[in-house]
């Protein structure tokens, strides 16, 4: 599927790959590896400095966000709206379109590229396990940037399933954070 964007991955994760319990909860993305359940003022942990890992940068850089319904559903309490002034897109055939003005609701994987298109999107945060397995699937991601923490769950919820056919990464850079996490950025070669 061509697209005019491109897309991008900014995900948490544990050492073993899962990106939530299977109950949908993050608490181990606490950078210690299990300090208190998430209280949802970030995606990730605090550096112990006051950082967020890059996250407001990178956020900084898209301009328009697709996630899935779960996704949105973790994020759509927040006090404070993550995504101030960029349009959301939420994948999901349950939530009623309209019903959050923050968001645009889509049926489809079609439907939500089809918009982001129209829209003239250029950088396209795309967050969600099922999303971003979607959008890998597609051809539609151009980089992964994966920050696991130092913890070993065992079973959970992971974006990377089953694919057509492998996809070649290439390793752009790595970095280590006081408390153990290791963040790295990898592009999909074409």
């Amino acid at each position: 599927m061509d697209a005019p964007f491109s897309g991008h991955v900014f995900l948490g994760m544990s050492v073993d790959g899962f990106i939530a319990r299977l109950d949908g909860t993050l608490s181990f993305l606490d950078a210690d590896g299990g300090g208190p359940p998430d209280d949802g003022n970030a995606p990730l942990p605090d550096d112990g400095a006051g950082g967020d890992f890059g996250f407001g940068e990178f956020v900084s850089g898209v301009d328009a966000l697709v996630m899935g319904r779960s996704t949105y559903e973790f994020i759509a309490p927040f006090a404070e709206w993550p995504y101030q002034g960029r349009p959301v897109h939420v994948l999901s055939t349950t939530l009623e379109p309209g019903a959050d003005p923050r968001t645009t609701v889509h049926r489809s994987l079609d439907e939500a590229v089809a918009a982001l298109a129209a829209a003239g999107a250029r950088r396209v945060y795309v967050d969600g396990g099922r999303t971003v397995h979607a959008f890998l699937r597609a051809g539609l991601i151009t980089d992964l940037t994966l920050s696991r923490v130092p913890v070993l769950i065992g079973t959970g919820l992971t974006p990377f399933g089953e694919l057509a056919a492998d996809i070649p990464l290439e390793h752009v850079r790595t970095q280590s954070f006081p408390g153990g996490m290791v963040q790295s950025t990898y592009r999909v070669r074409r």
